[in-house]
């Protein structure tokens, strides 16, 4: 992949990705060991770590408007509205489910975290901050092949981790929610959906739909590159 000639990097948005992932896991984890009861135990993290996403989504927002903004420049689209109106199509076209899930998260997830839930649930504010341990693997790998290290040892060792942290923080991660609800209040994992509120299996359905879009996504591209290097070393 070319590098852009604006002053802007993309990798630089890759980074910050990667830190604000960790901190983000390292938070829910702190959380999630911290809360003994998973309805009312309390820890400052669970929402003063909202505060820190809010910023970080809008921020990462508008690095993917100008990665596509700098594209369309590098294309020759020079001239004022069209300029902005293809960077915008390009953004839509590429990126309109993560651009879904970025605004949702702001609009719907983080008053919810913040206001609406009350003084309970901090437990599972704390297991949704873990989604993002995938994160820095996720833009690490993206960092790899922006420096054409795409057949590198690193590069697959990284592609093993992101598959891992993805589907056990992504995935696993909601089955492990109803467990531990269901191992407080001593009922099983399969009845819990029908004795919380309609509105929590419809939010967790939300978020995990899309996880599983990407995992699949993640899965062919792991497909792809592990057989290109099984490939390499057959000739």
């Amino acid at each position: 992949m070319a590098r852009t000639s604006s002053p802007f990097l993309p990798t630089e948005g890759r980074v910050v990705s990667c830190v604000q992932g960790a901190l983000a896991a390292v938070s829910g984890i702190i959380v999630i060991t911290s809360c003994k009861d998973v309805k009312f135990d309390r820890h400052w993290l669970a929402t003063t770590y909202l505060w820190v996403f809010v910023p970080y989504m809008v921020y990462d927002i508008h690095v993917m408007y100008l990665r596509h903004w700098y594209r369309c420049k590098d294309s020759k689209v020079l001239n004022g509205k069209d300029h902005f109106s293809t960077a915008m199509n390009s953004l839509l076209q590429k990126e309109f489910l993560m651009l879904v899930h970025h605004i949702a998260t702001l609009t719907i997830l983080v008053p919810i975290g913040l206001f609406l839930r009350g003084e309970i649930g901090d437990f599972f504010v704390g297991c949704l901050l873990v989604v993002e341990l995938s994160t820095p693997f996720v833009s690490f790998g993206k960092i790899l092949l922006q420096l054409n290290l795409q057949n590198s040892l690193l590069h697959k060792v990284n592609g093993a981790f992101v598959l891992i942290t993805f589907f056990t923080c992504r995935i696993l991660l909601f089955p492990f929610m109803y467990h531990a609800y269901g191992k407080q209040f001593g009922i099983p994992m399969y009845k819990v959906p029908f004795n919380i509120p309609l509105h929590c299996n419809i939010t967790n359905a939300a978020i995990l739909a899309p996880q599983i879009y990407w995992f699949r996504l993640i899965c062919r591209k792991a497909i792809r590159l592990y057989s290109n290097s099984t490939s390499s070393k057959d000739r």
